[in-house]
């Protein structure tokens, strides 16, 4: 199944399918075939609701969907929320690809992993801009695989970790770079400014996944240019280690999100267009572009 959240010119923002590059609103598909859903994804996914939804696309989608062209938007003329705004918890985890801890002349950790908490208001979707903070000289983004959690749990093995998934979706995670180096105690600062996590815009469910997870490979594209890339396969920590590790400090719940690290980052400039590409997967490519922060008011008001 592949749904997304899309805005209207009101700035609302509902849940849609998306099948054959088209987007069809769930309350669309409610109202003709009578398949009731939630029609925002955090609901849906409190609701527990995920897995009869991916029972009915499986068996009406290919059949349903494309009869309903009055109602079906072209990927083309979509306008991108994120896929929900209000996580309890957005989990990033540092340094999982060997390769990347050694670019940064950094140790892989081996123990555990390297994690760090995000805030809901660091929330975009695909097509806002990235605001470089003017607290900020050197802003870096980096591409991600995130892990949607779909019900609650603690202490969950890690051979049965798919058991608590919803899907999985596309993440650019940024990172005050200066500020870190600054003071490695300040990551919370340096990764939480405004504008600082993009997610979306589809979300797939682990039947749209190959079965060996392991074969996805995660690029981090800046201007159409791939500046890193590895396979999955190559985290420290896989997937299932990061569910499992998790649920062992505290109970996830529906929504959570757990984004498992990056191949490399690059630097962000004014005017940029920065991506994560997931090749394995019918993801769609989640592109944001790069903005300055806005003078002041004061200085704008001033002419300064």
């Amino acid at each position: 199944m592949q749904l997304a959240t899309l805005r209207n010119e009101y700035g609302d923002e509902s849940l849609y399918y998306f099948h054959e590059n088209y987007f069809i609103a769930v309350e669309d598909a409610a109202s003709v075939y009578g398949a009731f859903f939630p029609t925002d994804f955090q609901s849906l996914l409190e609701s527990g609701n995920v897995p009869e939804m991916i029972e009915w696309w499986d068996r009406e989608a290919d059949e349903r969907l494309p009869r309903m062209p009055e109602f079906s938007i072209h990927s083309d003329q979509a306008m991108f929320g994120p896929l929900y705004r209000r996580p309890r918890k957005i989990w990033g985890i540092g340094l999982n690809y060997r390769d990347h801890a050694a670019d940064l002349d950094e140790t892989s950790p081996s123990a555990e992993p390297a994690s760090f908490m995000k805030p809901d208001t660091a929330i975009i979707g695909h097509g806002d801009a990235i605001i470089l903070p003017e607290m900020s000289e050197r802003v870096t983004g980096e591409a991600e695989l995130a892990i949607i959690i779909g019900k609650e749990c603690r202490d969950v093995p890690s051979e049965e970790w798919l058991s608590v998934v919803a899907g999985f979706t596309t993440v650019l995670d940024m990172t005050a770079e200066d500020i870190l180096r600054r003071n490695p105690r300040n990551l919370t600062q340096a990764k939480s400014f405004d504008t600082f996590f993009s997610f979306g815009p589809l979300f797939l469910s682990p039947d749209e996944l190959p079965d060996e997870i392991g074969t996805l490979t995660v690029q981090t594209v800046l201007n159409g240019e791939v500046k890193a890339e590895n396979q999955v396969a190559n985290m420290t920590f896989s997937p299932a280690e990061l569910v499992a590790y998790h649920s062992r400090i505290m109970t996830l719940l529906p929504g959570d999100i757990i984004s498992t690290g990056t191949p490399g980052a690059t630097v962000l400039s004014d005017g940029d267009s920065l991506e994560c590409r997931i090749q394995g997967a019918p993801f769609l490519p989640l592109v944001n572009p790069v903005r300055a922060a806005s003078p002041p008011r004061s200085e704008m008001e001033d002419g300064s």
